[in-house]
């Protein structure tokens, strides 16, 4: 099977969040089963900057666009997963400092971005069986293999997958002209949504299939507000919605063989590891060396979605109890970080905030973590939780989306069957996660206990093999049935 995966950033050439993780490992993941995967992502600043080994791949084109054409040039790397990655270069749109931006040029950016893979599409030699569309960046494709003048067979594929609702690519009515198709596609069914061109709704309209990213989630978002205004849509298509929960790059993250860490280990010694881990973290952060307390950490996005103000809540209610030892590291709004600044400040010692992001960083906060905290206010599937119970660190989570799916909560029944995974609360409130997190404190105090409930989420299995798998099914599936009919 020939597979074209397409998206706006992949690992491991440039990177904002889960999105990349995906886009850099689905296509991996696939090739070992045999499938033949080339990726395509923009030739972004970041990606070009890295020092991969990127070449010309001797391709190149006008792409119209609103009226006049604009050259895009194409780049070739090897990826070290047996697959092909294909990188749209063009200075104008992206060669940026930041892959998004809220550019005043966002329009033209993606839909030159979408246009470009299309034309590449068929450039590429053989027809491919699948085109696989991540997000809005990307949603203009599904309808511009449908309607142009045919640049791929008819037994060709699209699936779009969304990762999240609340982002859909809106822009205004005017913007209409730069997709290259006829107005009269800008409709309520097909592209249109509020007077605007809508690019996810556009994807999810006029692809063969449509998945998202678990199966929590794919219900979710098909009654408001979980569909972010688009539950109509995905009601029209919910025989063609599956939601997959994604895997996790098992070799990146990897305790036994992790670079980032100053002491390996697995289930057996994830104590001696997690120790080791505690004292590199702290000294590096010129902080008081560890001192039994267990750690709690989050890592992720400072967003309001990600119940960063649950964990400033929950910072103030607890810093003082002297039951724990507080880590934070992400960036984004400024507010956020400006609060979380105020209560390291308030707390020293006992809370230790990092703005910005590092890899390497993410790496050693998850080994040296007892718990994690993931009280998302929605979270179509999540990446952090996995990787924390990959390294031994117990999530503490809201009951939403792809957490639901990865998490089981601690309970008598769930230790003595073996499937507790974590700790999970129900609703967006600030007690019920202080609550969660002190359950989760007080069966640490058990040694035995949390020694199995360490070893337990060690042994899970959240590797991109079996997703792919899905992935593959839902491929064969779709290529066995008809292509679905465009209005017109």
């Amino acid at each position: 099977m020939r597979v074209l995966e397409i998206a706006s950033e992949a690992t491991p050439f440039a990177k904002t969040g889960g999105l990349a993780d995906v886009a850099g490992a689905l296509p991996a993941a696939l090739a070992r089963l045999g499938c033949d995967v080339t990726l395509v992502i923009p030739g972004h600043r970041e990606a070009l900057a890295r020092g991969l080994a990127i070449e010309p791949a001797g391709i190149g084109f006008d792409v119209p666009l609103g009226g006049r054409r604009v050259p895009a040039r194409i780049l070739r790397a090897t990826v070290p997963g047996g697959h092909d990655a294909l990188l749209i270069e063009n200075a104008e749109f992206f060669d940026r400092h930041a892959l998004y931006g809220d550019y005043a040029d966002d329009a033209a950016r993606w839909m030159f971005f979408a246009r470009a893979a299309t034309e590449l599409a068929a450039r590429l030699g053989a027809p491919y069986d699948i085109v696989h569309c991540h997000d809005w960046q990307a949603g203009l494709v599904p309808a511009l293999l449908k309607i142009l003048p045919p640049l791929v067979p008819a037994a060709t594929r699209t699936v779009m997958t969304f990762h999240n609702m609340a982002y859909q690519g809106s822009f205004p009515a005017s913007d209409m002209p730069l997709t290259g198709l006829d107005w009269r596609y800008f409709n309520w069914r097909q592209m249109e949504c509020h007077d605007r061109v809508n690019l996810l709704k556009t994807g999810l309209v006029f692809a063969d299939l449509v998945t998202t990213v678990s199966p929590t989630y794919e219900r979710e978002i098909q009654t408001a507000p979980g569909g972010c205004g688009l539950e109509g849509v995905l009601a029209t298509r919910s025989g063609t919605v599956a939601g997959i929960v994604n895997g996790i790059d098992t070799t990146a993250w990897d305790p036994h063989r992790d670079r980032h860490l100053p002491r390996p280990y697995g289930p057996d010694d994830a104590l001696l590891g997690k120790q080791a881990a505690r004292m590199a973290l702290f000294s590096r952060l010129g902080s008081a060396p560890p001192d039994g307390r267990p750690v709690v950490a989050f890592v992720g996005r400072l967003a309001g979605q990600k119940g960063v103000g649950l964990v400033i809540d929950l910072l103030h209610r607890l810093a003082g109890s002297g039951r724990a030892r507080f880590v934070v590291l992400g960036t984004g709004d400024a507010h956020w970080e400006g609060e979380l600044q105020h209560a390291a400040e308030a707390y020293p010692g006992v809370i230790d905030v990092i703005l910005g992001f590092d890899e390497g960083l993410a790496h050693l906060v998850q080994a040296a973590a007892d718990m994690l905290l993931v009280p998302s206010l929605y979270e179509p599937c999540g990446l952090t939780q996995l990787y924390a119970q990959r390294y031994g660190s117990l999530p503490v989570v809201r009951a939403t989306g792809g957490l639901v799916d990865t998490v089981v909560d601690v309970s008598p029944d769930t230790v003595r069957d073996g499937s507790a995974s974590g700790f999970v609360f129900p609703h967006v409130d600030a007690g019920e996660l202080e609550r969660a997190l002190i359950r989760a404190l007080d069966a640490h105090a058990d040694c035995d206990l949390w020694q199995g409930l360490v070893r337990q989420v060690m042994a899970l299995d959240w590797s991109w093999e079996s997703s792919a798998r899905e992935y593959l099914r839902l491929f064969e599936r779709t290529l066995a049935q008809p292509p679905l009919p465009v209005e017109s």
